[in-house]
Order: structure tokens, then C-alpha cells, then sequence
């Protein structure tokens, strides 16, 4: 199946959107983690697109999207969104994110439910890493520019896979870094700002949407605690933990393309 790619021109700018799938299909939003773009969902588009109508979109500061300077802040992202489907005219999706994708998600959810049926909030969790950390590495970006990007890429194979998967699967992790290579310095570093940042711990509670928490059981960075911490506050969870690091999507494609589906028909 041929995407249809293509520059969305939005109140909030001008966006790298893919769209897949039947018009008249349930509409689901797929958001990337940090140091991605919109095309690792390429297991999701393949498996689903059938079933639903799938918009992809590389967050603002990665890929085709504005790269305006930071720092930027989770209702600006969480905006973003609400931008896109509106220039679509789709007045409610299910929105799914992967890590700050799925930070973004929770944002969603307090700032404009009535615009969704539903979130999945995947390898992520409320209050992602420390304020100092995120602030060093944004630091570090804006000092060093792209040679800070292909250091964080070299290394990032360790913090979104399982050794197994780097094994087995050496070309997909090889494509992905080299898409996090060619990212702006500048667009990363303001999205740690907003990492750095960001803490929805207290305010989970408000969450009334219906929501499918995934984690991986190997994930480092945003552990099962952290999303046991979520369904424990969110009144509508469900928690699904799947055999996979950090980037559950793609390492465990086929039991996270059955949970994300079970999930959106539940809710149709």
C-alpha cells in the first residue's frame, strides 16, 4: 500500500502528515516517540490500515514538521494535534503515542477530550526522566549540534531494543537510526525542554477517557512500574505488557497490533 505523504498546512503550521486507510474508517492518530519520525508506525500501517483510517504525523521539531525554536512545552504539542484534525475535519479519533508520543496522549486527554474516543499511551508514563537530565541533554544538543544527534543515535539501538531484536533484526534498527541522524539538533532539543518539564502525575485522575496503557517488559526508560503507576490513577485503564524494550510498536509489532486493535473496537 502506497501512503499518501504529503505537507498539512495548519493554524499551528505547516506538518509532515500520512494518511492510510478507508475515509470512512475509524480514525486513529499515530504520534512518535523522541528521536523518530512518523515512519516508525510502518508495522502498524501495514498490519491495519485496512481496518482503520491511520494519520500519522512527525511531531513538531522532527522530520518534515516546523522546526521552530524551543523550548517547547506538552499543551503546544497537545495543540498541535487538535491542529491537525482539525485542517482534516475529524471531529474524533483515537489518538495512540509511543514515549513522548504517548506523554503527548495524556496532554490530550486533559486539555481536549471531547475531540477523542479514546487514548493508548504506550512506553511512557506521567513524569518521563528528571528535569536535570533532560535539561543536560538539551545543553548539549544546542552546544554540539548534529554531532550530538549521531552520538544520541549511535546509542539509541541500547534504550529502544532488546539485544535479541539488534541481533535479529539489523536492517529496521539500522533505518531507524538513521532517520534519528538526519533529525535538528535544535527541534530535539526543545522537545527534551518539554520532557524536562512536564509532570501530569497529580492530574491523572481528571482522565475519564477510555484508555489501553502498553509497556514492555524490558523497557528501561519507561518501566512497568510507570505504567502501573498510570492505571492506578486512570479510571478508565487497562494495561497490556507486551515482550519488548522501549519501542513496543515495532519489537512486538503483532501483539501490539491485536492490543491496539481489540482497544478501538471496543470503543467504536
Amino acid at each position: 500500500m502506497t501512503s499518501n505523504i504529503f505537507q498539512l498546512d495548519t493554524a499551528a503550521g505547516s506538518f509532515r502528515v500520512a494518511i492510510d486507510g478507508p475515509e470512512d474508517a475509524p480514525a486513529l492518530v499515530l504520534s512518535n516517540s523522541l528521536g523518530t519520525t512518523q515512519e516508525m508506525w510502518a508495522p502498524q500501517v501495514a498490519a491495519l490500515a485496512n481496518s482503520y483510517r491511520l494519520i500519522r504525523y512527525d511531531t513538531r521539531g522532527h522530520g518534515g514538521s516546523p522546526i521552530t525554536k524551543g523550548p517547547y512545552r506538552f499543551k503546544q504539542l497537545a495543540a498541535d494535534v487538535i491542529a491537525i484534525l482539525d485542517a482534516l475535519h475529524i471531529e474524533q479519533a483515537v489518538f495512540c503515542g509511543v514515549s513522548m508520543g504517548g506523554h503527548t496522549a495524556l496532554q490530550l486527554a486533559l486539555d481536549a477530550p471531547a475531540r477523542l474516543k479514546g487514548i493508548v499511551v504506550c512506553n511512557s508514563a506521567a513524569k518521563i526522566g528528571t528535569q536535570d537530565a533532560w535539561k543536560a541533554r538539551a545543553d548539549a544538543l544546542r552546544q554540539q549540534g548534529q554531532a550530538a544527534i549521531q552520538e544520541l543515535a549511535e546509542s539509541a539501538p541500547q534504550r529502544w531494543f532488546t539485544p535479541d531484536f539488534i541481533q535479529q533484526q539489523a536492517q529496521t534498527v539500522e533505518t531507524m537510526q538513521a532517520q534519528f541522524a538526519a533529525l535538528d539538533a535544535e527541534g530535539y532539543a526543545a522537545c527534551c525542554d518539554a520532557l524536562g518539564q512536564s509532570d501530569l502525575r497529580a492530574e491523572l485522575t481528571k482522565i475519564q477517557l477510555p484508555t489501553l496503557i502498553v509497556a514492555g517488559e524490558f523497557d528501561p526508560v519507561t518501566t512497568v512500574l510507570d505504567a502501573e503507576a498510570m492505571k492506578a490513577e486512570i479510571a478508565n485503564a487497562n494495561l497490556v505488557v507486551l515482550p519488548a524494550s522501549h519501542i513496543s510498536n515495532v519489537e512486538a509489532a503483532e501483539k501490539f497490533n491485536q492490543a491496539l486493535s481489540h482497544f478501538i473496537d471496543s470503543i467504536k
